[in-house]
């Protein structure tokens, strides 16, 4: 493995190549029976995949769990999306990002979907879930995370410009259908003091990690160059504090992720080493890859 960050690289892309267009904005979580599984956005599709592994490294052929609807407005394009059992124990939920670009401009909401059996999912609300209405949120709320906790929904979201978002914010839900969107928004944006990171941050992946929380990101340098970061927060809110070790994961020159890293997912293993996935890109191409680490917290 390569070093880029402090984290180490795994060389090679371990999800999507040439045959399968680009694969981007994963999202993975360990499942009961200690298989991994992984939803991901399949951009030749404008819809969403699931790919299950034992490893990380290998994982199956990707099937479809839900496709654009053009009819309702606002999702010409689904991606970036979050995917949980259900709490109620009846199946899965997944919040997903809609979008709609015309002429070059695009805008993006956040919707739901559920599903029975974790692979076909269908709507059950016509209309999207959150909307971008404050100045900062600009024409796009995407890349939904949502946790859980004591029967409360909580998610962290992107918010901005529709090519690369600009900042995070944090909403709340009884039903994690009717969110309350944080009054205080938003609650985590880009360090200029911090070149990695100067231009803007995005999308999210959040753990709860002894008695805080740590938030994987984003962060950008310019518009076309990101980069892998982590903060902590006590209450997952206010507070964040970059750790020491950033930027964690970078692209490697002349690699296939020579231009930049994007949207970090991660898995917390016991013995306290963080797996983490990524979408790298060079040119227009974009899989995922993989990396691991620890951190001093």
């Amino acid at each position: 493995m390569t070093k880029e960050g402090s984290f180490r690289k795994y060389p090679d892309p371990v999800f999507g190549g040439p045959s399968t267009g680009t694969m981007f904005d994963a999202f993975v979580r360990k499942q009961p029976d200690g298989r991994l599984r992984m939803d991901v956005s399949w951009r030749p599709q404008s819809s969403f995949a699931v790919t299950f592994s034992d490893d990380g490294i290998r994982w199956s052929e990707p099937v479809v769990t839900l496709g654009p609807n053009p009819e309702s407005g606002w999702e010409q394009i689904v991606n970036r999306n979050c995917v949980l059992p259900d709490p109620a124990g009846k199946g899965w939920l997944m919040w997903y990002t809609g979008q709609v670009w015309d002429g070059g401009h695009g805008k993006s909401w956040i919707g739901i979907a559920r599903s029975d059996d974790g692979i076909h999912f269908e709507r059950f609300r016509r209309d999207p879930v959150l909307v971008p209405e404050a100045d900062f949120e600009k024409e796009s709320v995407m890349n939904p995370f949502v946790m859980i906790e004591d029967g409360k929904y909580r998610m962290w979201y992107a918010a901005g410009e529709t090519y690369e978002p600009n900042t995070i914010c944090y909403a709340e839900s009884a039903d994690g259908i009717r969110w309350t969107k944080y009054p205080g928004n938003p609650v985590f944006s880009a360090n200029p003091g911090k070149e990695y990171e100067q231009e803007r941050i995005g999308a999210c992946d959040i753990l709860r990690v002894g008695g805080g929380y740590l938030m994987f990101y984003i962060g950008y340098r310019d518009i076309n160059t990101a980069c892998i970061c982590a903060a902590t927060s006590k209450d997952g809110i206010t507070g964040w504090e970059r750790v020491p070790e950033n930027p964690l994961v970078m692209p490697t020159p002349d690699s296939w992720d020579a231009d930049s890293c994007y949207k970090p997912t991660v898995v917390r293993e016991e013995d306290g080493t963080y797996r983490l996935w990524y979408n790298g890109r060079r040119g227009g191409a974009e899989y995922i890859g993989y990396a691991e680490g620890r951190l001093g917290l």
